[in-house]
């Protein structure tokens, strides 16, 4: 920062205390970019004495997935950052889940429409569609709507409204001009023209609120002070302010955080690397080291110090110490800060450590329930269980049991293979990952795919094992875990994309 740091910190000194807040959708499991921005928030908060709000934006009923909300706590209480306003805590903002707070955004849209500053729109699919196709062929430098109702009587829109006619509502963005705002983590303000903003849908033809109509409502009325989240939502900026703008109410201070990246700079995805912060946990990375370098993603202590505590790290705090510049997402250094912790702790602590997670009761006696009518002598136990444990496994001697399925090829085999997890991610039941959910989606999966269910479960039980023998398939994928399983399949799926 850049210039106006100092400016910003005396204003937190002097003014209300900040407000932040991390605003996931439960589309899915918590996602390690999602546990780095609420440390960023958590931290920022709790260095300035601030509020910390989670807001859960679950409007988006298409990829709403169920028992996310709970994934979402779940993973952030395992990590240690706790909020002081939410939808399990509550607070005098809320309702904090966006579905419960459909009333006020329709009432928001009513106020812009009033004043001008949004219009219904009553373009179908289709039409919406041949603009799109035209504005391609055309190579026009400007995708969007073309605002074809803009000009629409607003009398006349609300009579073909109160008729029935599907509409929706779109922001009324000025033709000529830019549009600015400051980021405090960068050194220039950042400009957009307005003709390259689109007329962005405010409200659905089913009633619900786009993502940056709820976004700024929450906002303003949430009181946040602070937006911190991803540069991904750089581009989204313009079209907030203009919303600020459009109902007269002053936009919080923007801070974005660099995006994270695999090595090869992309994006951070699930197809390279695994995101889940579940898949750190199950396999037995400690939060506090998850913490500890997240946070070096993106702050730096000081005279290359790498090694600090979450508490050292609000003691020490200062927006000039935070980087933008691509952060790499390095799983081998987060094994290495792993495996220097739990050589930092005394054998009491590690016992303690492995009874919380890897050898917790539960999950030591359904293993148990799976091998004891398989083994004959208590010492068979522990290497007859060793599948269960650990991320990948030995395929060496199962090589040449890895083999494409009837009438694919391995390229083929390796697609179906990865469609199969992600897919698992998708379907609701199947992502409770319980034996009778991933049976039936796995018999349903090959019924779509056309494939046979002995061919499939051969090669996903040589992908979770390692083995042509196991206990029960799906019991034994519920036990060993879905990102360990995930882990596992992707494995598998390299291999195959290696044979003809």
């Amino acid at each position: 920062m850049r210039e106006g740091s100092d400016a910003v910190s005396n204003a937190i000194s002097e003014g209300p205390k900040p407000r932040v807040r991390i605003a996931p959708s439960p589309t899915g499991d918590p996602h390690v970019g999602t546990a780095y921005i609420a440390l960023f928030n958590y931290v920022f908060a709790r260095k300035t004495g601030g509020t910390f709000v989670l807001r859960i934006e679950d409007t988006d009923q298409e990829r709403y997935t169920a028992g996310s909300e709970a994934a979402i706590f779940e993973a952030l209480h395992w990590l240690g950052l706790q909020w002081d306003e939410g939808p399990d805590v509550g607070g005098p903002r809320g309702p904090y889940r966006q579905s419960e707070r459909l009333p006020l955004y329709r009432e928001q849209v009513a106020v812009l429409l009033a004043k001008g500053e949004a219009y219904r729109c009553f373009c179908t699919r289709d039409r919406l569609d041949e603009v799109r196709k035209q504005q391609l062929a055309d190579k026009s430098p400007v995708l969007g709507y073309d605002g074809h109702c803009r000009a629409v009587d607003p009398a006349d829109a609300v009579r073909r409204a109160e008729a029935g006619e599907a509409h929706v509502v779109r922001l009324r963005v000025p033709r000529e001009g830019v549009t600015s705002f400051v980021d405090h983590l960068r050194s220039e303000p950042i400009v957009f023209e307005n003709r390259l903003v689109d007329d962005q849908v405010l409200l659905k033809s089913d009633g619900f609120p786009t993502y940056h109509l709820a976004n700024v409502v929450d906002d303003h009325f949430m009181g946040i002070t602070h937006v911190i989240r991803g540069e991904e939502w750089i581009t989204s900026t313009p079209k907030h302010v203009l919303l600020y703008r459009a109902f007269g109410w002053e936009a919080p201070a923007f801070y974005h955080l660099g995006l994270l990246r695999n090595a090869d700079k992309s994006k951070l995805s699930k197809r390279k690397n695994p995101v889940s912060v579940f898949h750190y946990r199950d396999l037995g990375y400690l939060p506090e080291t998850m913490l500890n370098f997240m946070a070096n993603l993106g702050f730096s202590l000081g005279a290359e110090v790498e090694r600090f505590t979450v508490a050292q790290m609000i003691e020490h705090f200062d927006w000039s110490k935070v980087s933008v510049g691509g952060p790499v997402f390095d799983p081998a250094k987060l094994e290495s800060f792993n495996a220097d912790d739990i050589r930092a702790m005394s054998v009491d602590q590690l016992y303690e450590r492995l009874q919380e997670r890897v050898l917790a009761p539960a999950r030591i006696k359904a293993m148990l329930a799976q091998a004891q009518e398989r083994v004959h002598r208590l010492d068979d136990f522990i290497p007859y269980l060793s599948f269960f444990f650990g991320g990948s496994v030995d395929y060496a001697p199962v090589r040449d049991k890895l083999k494409p399925v009837s009438g694919k090829s391995g390229k083929e085999t390796a697609e179906l293979l990865d469609t199969y997890a992600q897919e698992i991610e998708r379907d609701n039941a199947a992502r409770s990952f319980t034996a009778p959910a991933l049976e039936a989606f796995s018999r349903e999966f090959c019924q779509r795919h056309a494939v046979k269910p002995k061919e499939l479960f051969m090669l996903l039980r040589l992908a979770v094992t390692g083995r042509t023998a196991s206990p029960s398939l799906f019991d034994t994928m519920a036990i060993c875990g879905k990102d360990r399983c995930r882990t596992r399949i992707r494995d598998v799926v390299v291999y195959l994309r290696t044979l003809a």
